[in-house]
């Protein structure tokens, strides 16, 4: 049996699935906080793998985008087959393995599971195509409306890591695709967290992607809706996630690199975008 985390400094990080990410120097750093006494929850994407997979399965992606801007993943029924093969089956298993292999007692979720994730499926998705606005009503996506504390903190209490990813679970109990990003604001919210770690491809939020040099070293909450002007594709996502989760009770949300070393201790001492209230 695991030791036990005390659960009141529970760090959230979330892990995108873009190509680039380095997962083993990702889990090599998160298994160092953990032997350290650091509780964690891990949220992950896969959204690189899942494109490869679909392509190779006959089912090439589709993307959406919102009148607002925001892309998100079609997702009718067979999609969200492939969605959750790949996010709950084949990265999240090779997440935790990584973290088993470092010695981290890791537990692979899905938003399903124990309704840990759980809101309403869209009755339809706004999206502009061809310069048109269309309404899809076949899409298995929704929003957040819920977390299962209390599941997370009864993991974190007996010592283990849970590693958490989409589909969530719908008011109906229909499996739904979320946006991880906003997922993690969500479980951080929840959870009381204090800080919000948010790694991907790049070094934090750029002003004039994809130049590495015009990153932002800091942001206040109050910046946030003028950041989504200039936040490029999957970027939108995350500054929104970072203002929920602050509305949330969040003090920090730090975007930061994940093809680094020791990417996670390097965005806890602020490399990358710090945001704050």
């Amino acid at each position: 049996m695991p030791n036990a985390f005390s659960t009141t400094n529970a760090l959230v990080i979330k892990v995108g699935g873009s190509a680039g990410i380095d997962y083993d120097r990702v889990c090599a750093d998160l298994a160092a906080l953990v032997k350290a006494g650091q509780p964690v929850v891990l949220v992950h994407g896969g959204s690189d793998e899942t494109n490869r997979i679909s392509t190779l399965l006959g089912k090439p992606p589709r993307t959406l985008t919102s009148p607002q801007g925001y892309t998100s993943r079609y997702t009718d029924a067979e999609t969200l087959d492939i969605f959750a093969m790949v996010y709950a089956g084949k990265m999240n298993t090779r997440i935790v393995e990584r973290l088993q292999k470092l010695g981290v007692d890791a537990v692979g979720l899905s938003g399903l599971d124990g309704r840990l994730l759980q809101g309403p499926r869209k009755a339809s998705v706004r999206a502009v195509e061809n310069g048109r606005q269309v309404l899809v009503r076949d899409d298995y996506t929704g929003k957040i409306e819920t977390v299962n504390a209390g599941l997370l903190t009864t993991l974190l209490s007996a010592g283990y890591t849970p590693v958490v990813c989409p589909p969530a679970s719908s008011t109906e109990g229909e499996a739904i695709n979320v946006d991880g990003d906003r997922a993690a604001a969500a479980i951080a919210s929840a959870l009381g967290a204090k800080q919000l770690i948010i790694l991907s491809n790049v070094p934090g939020l750029l002003r004039a992607f994809p130049d590495e040099s015009t990153l932002i070293p800091s942001l206040r909450y109050g910046e946030l809706e003028t950041a989504l002007g200039f936040a490029e594709g999957r970027m939108k996502k995350k500054v929104l996630g970072a203002s929920e989760a602050i509305a949330g009770g969040v003090e920090q949300v730090i975007f930061a690199d994940a093809r680094i070393d020791a990417p996670i201790r390097a965005a806890m001492v602020g490399r990358g975008t710090v945001i704050t209230r």
